[in-house]
């Protein structure tokens, strides 16, 4: 189904009440990929009207978190549109307008029943091991009952009269035919007593005026789509199509939560997840191409999604998957770019000034070229990288014990430093032939020298190519460096 102009009009509608889960933010792809797959429109819908759950500055994350991933929307806040506005609490007066509709149609009713006989209600259902739901007192009340009440000032909510018989079946995009029997449907709440609508009234009512012609949610909503399908119908409404998409769970087949690590988008981008990397990633949660790949482009993905290749199995979320993944994102990168990515990381760590000048950040460039194939996060990047920075060195204890305080090193090192400091060309051929002329003359094995080197300089055992980084480190850290450990472990004994 579409609108007067055949084009698709689709929304994604996040409540404020907390960072943005992965969970919704599949829900948010996936309804992005299918407006731009068919040229339609992305609406972002603030649906704040859960005001006891509302968390401050979680509707300008929500917008953070979609800007980073690239998720842009074409009506909106910060946006506007020709259907605003796009934030429920500023639409009240519209959700009042249609629940009294409904009321004086008949297809709706003031429920005054209390909050104290309302837990009663469903204890003792509970208790006769029935499924709990409203008991319809106040359905058929006196409308002079109804004034009475009303004149003495008793809170009210109101209710949807729902069909007490038959079947309510709906085609969804992804699961096929579903049918409800009526009778397990309850009288839901429309209007709250504090004149806010609760999400099964307001998100039809928005639907509609915002000209929704694909509603695509988590299957979690299935079970409320019979519920919205009979206001659509009260509201004489015509039906957008609905489309239900697969559960993520984590690793242990269970509902995806906090016990399975990171779940917001913004929690993954802290770790140092890349955009690109978290949009790939998520696209395969539960939909297909058809092909035997992994790695989609962006502009590759809305070019293939369809609800066609979504699957009705719930899809699991492989840390190891998005880390893995998030390292080809990263070794793609060119070395400018990498920098770029890194920056706020190596800022963060004290690394690099708050105002990187030109020749800080080609020096960042060069650093990080030589990591790029080992890293899975850009977090991991002051860790990896700490040994460029800063004049010396937290040696590692492994290397002091294997290679820094054995016979001879400091003779080594020392020798070295020298052939380094004397260097005509500070290059990595230079650098390589004068470190293994130092280990020839001294009747020492390529590792032998290659290792205690390596140990002095960076602290460490294992890292990029020795030669690449003494050159990236520059002339006069590394003879200091080897020279200060020279000195340093020159006592030690093995």
């Amino acid at each position: 189904m579409s609108d007067m102009n055949g084009k698709v009009r689709v929304r994604f509608a996040p409540s404020p009440t907390g960072d943005l889960h992965v969970g919704n933010v599949r829900s948010a792809l996936f309804t992005w990929l299918f407006a731009r797959h068919y040229g339609g429109t992305f609406i972002l819908r603030i649906e704040d009207t859960d005001r006891e759950r509302l968390v401050p500055g979680s509707v300008e994350s929500i917008q953070e978190d979609l800007r980073w991933l690239g998720l842009d929307w074409d009506e909106g806040p910060s946006v506007g549109g020709p259907y605003g506005p796009y934030v429920q609490s500023e639409r009240l007066h519209i959700y009042a307008e249609y629940a009294s509709k409904l009321i004086a149609e008949g297809k709706a009713y003031k429920c005054f029943c209390s909050r104290e006989r309302l837990e009663q209600m469903r204890a003792e259902q509970i208790a006769r091991k029935q499924p709990p739901g409203y008991d319809r007192r106040c359905r058929d009340l006196d409308p002079r009952e109804v004034e009475r009440l009303e004149a003495e000032g008793v809170p009210y909510v109101v209710r949807i009269k729902m069909p007490i018989e038959g079947v309510t079946t709906f085609n969804d995009l992804v699961y096929g035919e579903v049918t409800f029997e009526n009778a397990v449907l309850d009288d839901f709440v429309a209007i709250k007593s504090d004149g806010y609508p609760t999400y099964n009234f307001a998100n039809v009512v928005d639907d509609h005026l915002m000209r929704i012609t694909h509603v695509l949610r988590a299957d979690e909503f299935i079970s409320s789509t019979p519920r919205h399908i009979q206001v659509y119908k009260h509201l004489g409404f015509p039906l957008p199509e609905f489309a239900h998409l697969p559960m993520i769970l984590g690793p242990d087949r269970t509902k995806l939560g906090k016990r399975h690590g990171a779940t917001s988008v913004k929690a993954y981008r802290e770790e140092g997840y890349l955009p690109e990397a978290m949009i790939n990633f998520l696209a395969l949660l539960g939909w297909s191409a058809g092909e035997n790949r992994e790695i989609y482009s962006r502009e590759e993905l809305i070019q293939k999604f369809t609800l066609e290749g979504v699957s009705r199995t719930p899809a699991v979320f492989d840390i190891q998957k998005l880390e893995w993944m998030n390292g080809e994102y990263i070794r793609a990168l060119s070395p400018e770019q990498l920098a770029q990515r890194v920056l706020p990381f190596l800022q963060k760590a004290g690394m690099v000034s708050e105002q990187p000048t030109e020749s800080e950040m080609r020096y960042v460039r060069d650093v990080m070229v030589l990591e790029q194939e080992r890293m899975k996060k850009l977090s991991e990047a002051p860790q990896l990288v700490s040994f460029f920075f800063g004049s010396d060195v937290e040696y590692d204890q492994k290397a002091v014990q294997k290679w820094l305080a054995q016979p001879g090193t400091s003779e080594l090192l020392e020798r070295v430093a020298e052939a380094l400091e004397n260097l005509e060309e500070w290059n990595t051929a230079a650098i390589e032939q004068a470190v293994r002329s130092v280990g020839e003359e001294m009747g020492r094995p390529g590792g032998k020298v290659i290792h205690p080197v390596r140990s002095a300089v960076t602290g460490r055992t294992v890292g990029p190519g020795l030669f690449e980084t003494l050159e990236v480190l520059g002339r006069e850290r590394c003879v200091y460096r080897l020279r200060s450990a020279a000195e340093r472990f020159a006592n030690a004994v093995k």
